[in-house]
């Protein structure tokens, strides 16, 4: 069995499509596993392809202080030390695609501020499966790329908690693990099991190269300059 080496499958699938991993997938029997149900999708058109880290929230069960005003950002405070923290985040290295399982909850876990700082320390894309992403016309200028159900309003607290990280958890349809990788693009997402990787990626290529081919004779034909999806 080939040992998974994060470097060389980041290099591996960094020129694949979703369609392309989608058949390899299918090439090594995995016909209906790995990709993320369509109601997940991109906030805006972009690819990514990372190695999963994952992590799991779940609904905040209260109670919800009656305070308001300074009290209640004293209150805050400690539910953002306490409560609702991201321990997953000191452990980012390049190439993670962060993988998270929110329960569906409405909450914006994912904004502006934070998505930057996790980038800084490599992070390359985010997945979960409710709202979690916030602050969005800065999100988008700033290139974050994020695949969510929806669009959420929302700060954390008396909505959701922190469970654990470097877990299974379940996105769209689709078990992830610590260390699966992750293509995401306009097409969705997909999930490459890691002890499929390497087989998968020689399939995804025999696709892409074949897609290629007969793109580039069709280019030729209308008479179109060559770019870079054809060469």
């Amino acid at each position: 069995m080939t040992k998974f080496n994060r470097e060389e499958i980041l290099e591996l699938y960094k020129d694949l499509r979703v369609t392309d991993v989608r058949d390899g997938m299918d090439w090594v029997g995995m016909h209906g596993y790995g990709t993320v149900h369509h109601s997940i999708k991109p906030l805006f058109r972009t690819k990514v392809v990372g190695i999963a880290r994952t992590a799991r929230y779940v609904p905040y069960e209260g109670p919800v202080p009656r305070v308001t005003g300074d009290e209640y950002t004293e209150w805050v405070k400690w539910y953002y030390s306490e409560v609702c923290n991201d321990p997953w985040g000191e452990d980012i290295v390049a190439g993670d695609f962060i993988c998270m399982d929110i329960a569906g909850t409405d909450v914006g876990i994912l904004g502006s501020n934070n998505t930057l700082a996790f980038k800084a320390k490599g992070a390359v894309g985010y997945l979960t499966n409710g709202g979690g992403i916030r602050d969005t016309d800065e999100v988008i200028m700033q290139g974050i790329p994020v695949w969510s159900k929806f669009v959420s309003q929302g700060m954390d607290q008396a909505r959701i908690r922190f469970y654990e990280k470097d877990t299974a958890v379940a996105i769209g349809g689709v078990a992830i693990y610590p260390n699966d990788v992750i293509v995401a693009d306009g097409d969705g997402v997909v999930v490459v099991p890691s002890k499929l990787a390497y087989d998968v990626a020689v399939y995804a290529h025999q696709e892409l190269r074949g897609d290629k081919d007969g793109r580039r004779k069709h280019y030729e034909t209308l008479g179109w300059e060559l770019d870079e999806t054809v060469k």
